[in-house]
């Protein structure tokens, strides 16, 4: 077994505890940090595949942006309503029997497509693809993608007004 086998391995471990962390956590700002966790995991799933690029959009985007903006929602609705916000797992039965239904459907598809072809050891010789790929995105969507930005933005500005004490 090589290094990069085991420690994919143990991320995928990490990657699995913290995501059924984050469901059967009964506190929300506890199940928010153990989805901090998990999409770092996953960011680390990209760089085992050699695809630095979206190990950076994952911990920017996901694991910094989206988990910062569902800590202060958290913040802010426990400040308006006053009480600390408990999180249920209702139908924990149903969600085990899809998620069942669902590992065994994968399971099944890579058994019948078969083993896989052996991995590369080295990226493909094409080069780092990381500037075209972000030309590509950013291109056409660089204004769309700012004012995303701001709408983000006002957002929280509004969230902060609302949630203030008069």
């Amino acid at each position: 077994m090589t290094a990069a086998t085991a420690g994919f391995w143990a991320v995928a471990v990490v990657l699995l505890a913290s995501s059924l962390a984050v469901v059967l956590t009964p506190n929300l700002f506890h199940s928010v940090l153990f989805l901090a966790v998990a999409l770092v995991a996953t960011g680390v799933v990209f760089l085992f595949l050699h695809a630095p690029f979206l190990f950076g959009v994952q911990l920017l985007l996901y694991a910094g942006g989206v988990v910062v903006l569902v800590v202060f929602a958290i913040m802010l609705t426990e400040r308006i309503v006053g009480l600390r916000i408990r999180q249920s797992s209702h139908d924990l039965v149903n969600g085990v029997i899809v998620s069942v239904a669902v590992f065994v459907g994968i399971v099944g598809f890579l058994v019948q497509s078969g083993p896989a072809p052996a991995a590369p050891a080295t990226p493909p010789p094409g080069g780092d693809q990381t500037v075209a790929l972000a030309r590509a995105i950013l291109g056409p969507y660089a204004v769309p993608f700012e004012l995303l930005g701001v709408l983000l933005v006002i957002a929280l500005l509004g969230a902060l007004y609302f949630a203030r004490e008069d």
